[in-house]
């Protein structure tokens, strides 16, 4: 049971993890392309995601701990969003992939989702424990 908790902690495990679910998606919103584009799209995907996946959680947590009130509740969220759409749709540009809409549509409801509730355990976390929001 330790093992499992461990990997589950493991910041390399997600990242696999985020891999392989967002690059198997980009690989399939592409498969009307000829290959290789969508092994392509899977791979760029799939590492873009990993990346992100090691540095959203800390950037969420940084301006969580730093902005006060609402401006905290809203602006992490909203900054994870706008980093992720960014870096997704230039780098699917630069790398040619065919559908690039359909490729991150995925992935940024995924950071979105997560930038949102992951923020809001955080500042919900602050006021149960007392601890000043900012």
């Amino acid at each position: 049971m330790k093992a499992a908790t461990q990997a589950a902690r493991s910041s390399a495990v997600h990242m696999a993890v985020a891999f392989i679910a967002m690059g198997s998606w980009a690989t399939f919103a592409n498969i009307a392309h000829p290959m290789p584009r969508p092994l392509i799209a899977g791979v760029v995907q799939g590492t873009l995601s990993a990346l992100i996946t090691l540095f959203l959680k800390r950037m969420i947590e940084a301006l969580s701990n730093r902005l006060p009130g609402k401006l905290g509740g809203w602006l992490p969220p909203i900054a994870a969003v706008v980093v992720s759409l960014t870096l997704l749709t230039s780098i699917h540009w630069l790398a040619g992939t065919p559908e690039i809409a359909r490729t991150i549509a995925v992935p940024l409801s995924v950071t979105a989702a997560y930038a949102t509730l992951y923020n809001l355990a955080l500042r919900r976390g602050r006021v149960v424990n007392n601890l000043p929001s900012g």
